[in-house]
């Protein structure tokens, strides 16, 4: 059996040049698959809220939703490494809200907790950090503010837009992040953040230069109503099942097949 891989092992494959596969998870059986498929990280997002609770945004997912899935998938994990989100209005409150119930996910089986937003979340970070609480931060297009962001639009485009979202990155690395989520940025951006910081950056629609990528695991099977993203590639066309699916994914992040240009804003 592989052994349990651990956030200093990802850091080493950040620092080696290993690309990193994720996909979302919410599942005991799906947690098991995707392991042995190779899927380094299991995403226990709160994407839940619409590709398993059917709603139109993260927004109505609750703690316990959180807690319960992720106790699913750490149930069947023995090897991947296990992030969970923090749902909306669960830590944007106070930083000891965001502890408590970052602990109650940690307590659930999740090795990491994830944090949407940029400065204004470098206390949190650094709060729950320096309190043994992994956190990865996500920056760029944040669902949770979907409608303060006008919809699900690409962020960074424009040079001042770009720069803040640098600098976020750099001062949540400085507040004690972990790792770092880029949604929706220009690759070449998100190429300039990954080079600037020393801790693993996951991408989703942000280009080939992350440390490693991330799909929501309904749209990487071409499952999910509604039209697709830019950068979601069907992996169930030509695949013989859904575990050859996956470890096609994997190989394509491993090698640098994914994502292509035509995934990349």
């Amino acid at each position: 059996m592989a052994p349990k891989l651990t956030l200093h092992a990802l850091q080493k494959m950040k620092a080696e040049g290993i690309p990193i596969a994720v996909l979302t998870c919410y599942d005991a059986s799906f947690a098991s698959l995707l392991e042995e498929a190779g899927v380094d990280i299991l995403l226990v997002g709160d994407s839940l809220g619409m590709v398993i609770q059917g709603g139109h945004s993260t927004l109505g997912v609750s703690m316990e939703d959180m807690i319960y899935h992720t106790r699913c998938v750490s149930s069947a994990s023995s090897r991947a490494f296990i992030v969970s989100d923090l749902p909306f209005g669960s830590y944007q409150e106070n930083r000891e809200k965001a502890f408590a119930n970052a602990a109650k996910l940690m307590a659930s089986g999740a090795h990491m907790v994830k944090i949407e937003g940029g400065f204004a979340m470098t206390d949190t970070t650094n709060f729950l950090s320096s309190r043994g609480i992994p956190v990865c931060a996500h920056i760029g297009l944040t669902p949770q503010s979907v409608h303060s962001l006008g919809g699900y639009r690409v962020q960074g485009r424009d040079e001042g837009n770009a720069l803040r979202i640098l600098e976020e990155a750099r001062a949540l690395q400085d507040a004690g992040a972990s790792m770092i989520v880029l949604e929706a940025i220009p690759g070449e951006l998100a190429g300039k953040i990954t080079a600037s910081l020393s801790i693993p950056t996951i991408g989703i629609g942000a280009g080939k230069n992350c440390s490693g990528q991330v799909l929501v695991l309904y749209d990487l099977l071409g499952i999910y109503p509604g039209k697709a993203a830019r950068f979601v590639r069907n992996y169930m066309d030509g695949a013989s099942s859904i575990q050859d699916a996956v470890r096609h994914y994997v190989e394509d992040v491993r090698r640098g097949a994914f994502p292509g240009p035509e995934h990349t804003f």
